[in-house]
């Protein structure tokens, strides 16, 4: 399977690509409440796009997020006050910002047993997907970590194989805390669009090996290839300092 489009941008730093990333995001919002479908549905990952997200998004100029959904792409089994959870992080520094109803927010059940919350989570995304197989969005956002690994997918990992659960339970994450849940590569290969947003100079060579490699198994940030969807790379310029692929370097004010 290859996506339909791939588009590399590079920004010369994280200060720079947050404001643009952000506008992106209104965007396709915006785009998406006019096309007929009157909502917007957006997965969001941990890890750095917090601060990022939580410090650009509410700065766009006229945001209105009555319409969207919200859903998150992976999750750490932890209370929400626990500064592991990302659901916990964004509600404390973006979800207090914006008008996004609480009702549209779809997050796990922290309290119940892993696997348990991997199909009380999945029971609510069908819920908010009805009709459709697979759920979905218009967009996922997603990170990625040193070793390849994107949402709570590890490389050389079964759940790599998954293609029957929308989401998966972890009990065994190389990376603490070892319990999470995750969206499945049939879920992230099913949007409209995903944005990968990587920086800093420690990713650069797993990004070229990622976006230019031949290596089977493939990492399982390679294994994202949605069809026939959008594949966005957001890019700081020491995330692609390895790279030798032909890349796009926007203007601030550009469109994307």
């Amino acid at each position: 399977m290859a996506a339909s489009s791939q588009r590399v941008l590079v920004f010369p730093s994280s200060s720079e690509l947050g404001p643009a990333l952000a506008r992106f995001i209104a965007a396709r919002a915006q785009e998406s409440c006019g096309s007929g479908r009157a909502r917007f549905t957006l997965g969001l990952s941990g890890g750095s796009l917090i601060s990022m997200l939580s410090r650009d998004l509410p700065a766009v100029p006229g945001l209105d997020c009555r319409k969207w959904l919200l859903g998150f792409c992976d999750e750490r089994l932890v209370p929400f006050q626990d500064p592991e959870s990302s659901y916990g992080l964004y509600k404390t520094n973006l979800l207090s910002k914006i008008s996004v109803p609480e009702s549209q927010v779809l997050a796990i059940n922290p309290s119940l047993p892993v696997e348990e919350a991997a199909e009380d989570y999945a029971t609510k995304l069908r819920e908010a997907f009805p009709g459709e197989e697979i759920p979905v969005f218009d967009l996922l956002l997603l990170g990625m970590g040193p070793d390849g690994h994107t949402c709570s997918l590890f490389p050389e990992h079964p759940l790599l194989e998954e293609s029957e659960k929308l989401v998966a339970a972890l009990k065994d994450s190389p990376k603490p805390p070892p319990q999470r849940v995750t969206l499945t590569l049939p879920v992230l290969n099913a949007a409209r669009c995903v944005a990968f947003v990587t920086t800093g100079g420690s990713k650069a060579a797993v990004l070229k090996r990622v976006l230019e490699g031949k290596e089977a198994p493939a990492l399982p940030a390679a294994r994202v290839l949605p069809s026939p969807g959008e594949l966005l790379w957001f890019l700081d310029e020491p995330a692609a300092g390895s790279l030798s692929l032909s890349v796009e370097r926007p203007t601030c004010a550009a469109a994307l």
